[in-house]
């Protein structure tokens, strides 16, 4: 595919940056990564998945930062680095106290941008977007508009927040009860999600090969996000992807089940491209990205929107 992108630029990355978390056991500490220079600057919060941290997912990070926008990303509490015994009796509302760490970005974004040399007075406020992988792409959805069902089928508690303009969700599951293997059933209860209220704009990216052992359906389980949520939606399908979507979770991890530098590269610039035109900075390299991949010879992929 031709790159429609900016001209990549240095990035400067602060870590850890502490943020006061009453409540919540131990103090949030986030990772900020950002552009060199420029002004107006879109924000990124990107949210981890199970045991990963704010040093993972460079591949992403770097490149949204190289190309314009401020990344944050919190370390929550199932993050591997804190080492959570399983009996810790946080562990059943680890899903909530993720919600809560990227509403706490949101809350101390004063704080996060004076603890950053040089970011003063480059934020752009107004154009915050929302991203996360597997377990993050829940906890994303969640502030995009999705709720957990409860016992009774009943929608629970509205966690969105309007100050997320749009969302990006990466293998992110889909409904629960008797699409639920029976572990995730008895283990994830808050694997239960409607997204009849996800209304954000969100480009829902899924791998035509990931087979999770989480539910009994197949790999269209991660494109339930899309096709069962109202408003402007998008959905990039990769063509022989996993739940590692070719190796976004760092450089060389071995959970990477299928390692593809170039879907890696596709997935880079589609995120961006979207983002850029879902916070109305751009329209051109979305429309210009999309009409790439679809007159490819050998398409790794393939975008549907409503």
């Amino acid at each position: 595919m031709k790159m429609h992108v900016s001209t990549s630029t240095q990035v400067i990355s602060v870590k850890p940056i502490v943020l006061s978390a009453p409540g919540r056991g131990e103090d949030l500490e986030v990772r900020v990564s950002a552009p060199a220079t420029g002004s107006q600057l879109p924000i990124i919060i990107f949210s981890q998945g199970f045991g990963w941290s704010m040093d993972s997912y460079g591949p992403l990070v770097d490149y949204w930062a190289a190309h314009g926008f401020v990344v944050i990303q919190p370390t929550h509490l199932d993050s591997r680095t804190l080492n959570l015994p399983p009996d810790d009796p946080r562990t059943p509302l680890i899903w909530r106290f993720r919600v809560e760490d990227l509403k706490r970005i949101l809350d101390q974004l004063d704080l996060i941008e004076a603890s950053v040399p040089g970011l003063s007075g480059r934020l752009d406020r107004s154009r915050i977007a929302a991203a996360g992988h597997s377990w993050g792409g829940q906890t994303v959805s969640m502030l995009l508009g999705a709720r957990v069902l409860d016992a009774n089928g009943e929608p629970g508690e509205d966690m969105s927040d309007s100050r997320i303009k749009a969302g990006v969700l990466l293998s992110t599951t889909g409904l629960g009860g008797a699409d639920l293997s029976p572990f995730a059933a008895e283990h994830f209860p808050f694997m239960n999600p409607s997204f009849s209220d996800m209304r954000t704009p969100t480009l829902v990216v899924a791998g035509d090969h990931d087979q999770s052992h989480l539910s009994t359906r197949g790999p269209d389980w991660f494109t339930d996000p899309y096709s069962l949520s109202p408003g402007r939606k998008s959905l990039l399908t990769l063509f022989g992807a996993e739940h590692i979507l070719g190796g976004i979770s760092g450089y060389n991890v071995a959970e990477t089940t299928d390692e593809n530098p170039e879907r890696v590269a596709l997935l880079q610039q589609l995120t961006w491209s979207y983002l850029r035109d879902a916070l109305n900075l751009d329209e051109s390299s979305w429309l210009a990205a999309r009409k790439d991949l679809g007159e490819s010879a050998n398409p790794l992929g393939r975008i549907e929107s409503k």
